[in-house]
């Protein structure tokens, strides 16, 4: 059996290639699995602040309402100081008392007013409260729904993607005990490199796969001899040409 420092380097390329094939294939499987959960992630968030606000503004129109019942108990103190005032009036000795009790009852009679203008203020804040809680609420609703039915087509997707994805690692570590440590080694950095994971590239349309950069004509002629390991000058992948698994 061949060895992998005895194989030609048309082999050694297909082996490579290979491995890339498997490599992009996995790539793959991770994007379609890598989107949802961002997608999940991003309803969990939007949920815990709705949330938050949902809790905020019941307590806001809690707090209202009590401050509404205050104002009224303040409306309801002042009307029975008042009546005692009035009654208070028919006991009058003097101008002085009179006077004094007058100003009584101005004062409670201002701090009704005060109050009721209050209460009306509070009752207008509790209704744009309720108006925002109700939107609030409807969106919540609306977000945890669609957070259900993610999380299930989540578990479609792994369900699918996990058993593809356990026998394309498979393939790939079978297929990366056939190359030799040196090529192994630079493909990793080459491929670590690159957010698409391409480090075996094919020329197409007179360009690197990877990269889009212009490949020489003298070059491209040296890459479908297969003689040799030919790196992208500008971004340094292996190049391959793309008939390359065609021919024995």
């Amino acid at each position: 059996m061949a060895t992998t420092t005895d194989i030609t380097i048309e082999e050694k390329l297909k082996q490579l290639f290979a491995l890339q094939v498997i490599d992009s294939q996995i790539d793959q499987l991770q994007v379609l699995k890598g989107e949802l959960p961002m997608e999940v992630n991003d309803l969990e968030d939007e949920i815990a602040g709705l949330g938050i606000r949902v809790g905020k503004l019941e307590a806001a129109i809690q707090d209202l309402e009590v401050e509404k019942t205050n104002h009224n108990n303040k409306i309801k103190e002042a009307e029975i100081l008042s009546e005692r005032y009035k009654k208070k009036m028919d006991e009058v000795k003097n101008n002085r008392e009179f006077e004094a009790l007058t100003k009584e009852l101005e004062f409670q009679e201002l701090d009704i007013k005060l109050s009721t203008k209050k209460i009306k203020g509070t009752e207008a804040n509790i209704e744009i409260k309720k108006e925002s809680l109700v939107n609030a609420q409807e969106k919540w609703e609306a977000k945890k729904e669609d957070l259900g039915s993610k999380k299930v087509e989540l578990e479609k997707i792994k369900e699918k993607t996990d058993k593809e994805e356990i026998k394309l690692n498979k393939k790939a570590d079978k297929q990366r005990k056939v190359i030799e440590d040196r090529l192994l080694k630079a493909y990793d950095k080459v491929r670590t490199s690159y957010r698409n994971g391409i480090a075996v590239a094919t020329v197409e349309r007179d360009s690197c796969g990877g990269c889009f950069n212009k490949i020489p004509p003298q070059v491209q002629l040296e890459i479908g001899m297969r003689k040799k390991i030919i790196a992208c000058e500008h971004c340094g992948r292996v190049l391959v040409d793309g008939t390359l698994t065609e021919k024995k």
